[in-house]
């Protein structure tokens, strides 16, 4: 593997994966994207791919000599190395409302939604009752927040990590839970715009890889 090689480790309809997907590709940083099953292969179990990452787990990115695991750190490495098109807002009260949105999708959404979880569940009906229990507690959350917050995208006018970690979780709410977002009018047009924004047209888990 070349030194300047950057390589994604990923499941394409794993919500953390694409968040990283999408900051590559809105900085426009050359990658490879290599596969990892979590679901019917769960190669993510096998001790290759925990050499890789220990927690076995994706998304995991090799960049600058390093390996790198977990999304938010990942885009935190590429925000802080690749400043440019920032991903961060200006404004020190901009920057705490992406993270609150950021926070409330990632801590209190995506980890009571993902795939590992069925293992602890005896039925898919008793998994799909208590992931969308709490992903409707945070639908709520997101709506009143937005409300404040938005404007062409989560945060004002500037596409943010907050958009990053929105768009791929309420694709999977709507697909993989079959949820619908429609009784919250302000989180539904945000995610209808930006489904059509190039970052994740060209990003989306259905997209000629």
């Amino acid at each position: 593997m070349a030194a300047d090689q950057i390589i994604l480790y990923g499941y394409r309809l794993s919500s953390c994966t694409w968040r990283v997907r999408a900051a590559l590709n809105f900085k426009r940083i050359p990658f490879e994207e290599r596969k990892v099953d979590i679901v019917k292969a769960q190669e993510q179990l096998t001790e290759k791919y925990r050499a890789i990452n220990p927690a076995q787990k994706v998304p995991a990115l090799v960049i600058d000599g390093a390996t790198l695991v977990e999304s938010m750190a990942i885009i935190d490495y590429l925000e802080d190395t690749r400043p440019g098109p920032k991903l961060t807002p200006e404004s020190p009260l901009a920057k705490a409302r992406m993270r609150e949105i950021c926070e409330i999708i990632v801590s209190g959404i995506q980890p009571l939604q993902n795939f590992g979880l069925k293992l602890q569940f005896n039925t898919e009906e008793q998994y799909l009752k208590f992931s969308r229990h709490h992903c409707e507690r945070g639908l709520q959350t997101l709506e009143e927040l937005l409300k404040k917050s938005s404007g062409s995208y989560c945060v004002g006018d500037q596409l943010t990590v907050a958009d990053l970690c929105l768009v791929p979780q309420l694709f999977n709410i709507t697909t993989r839970l079959g949820m619908t977002i429609g009784k919250y009018p302000t989180l539904s047009a945000l995610f209808a715009k930006l489904l059509a924004e190039p970052v994740f047209k060209e990003t989306h888990p259905k997209s000629k890889q």
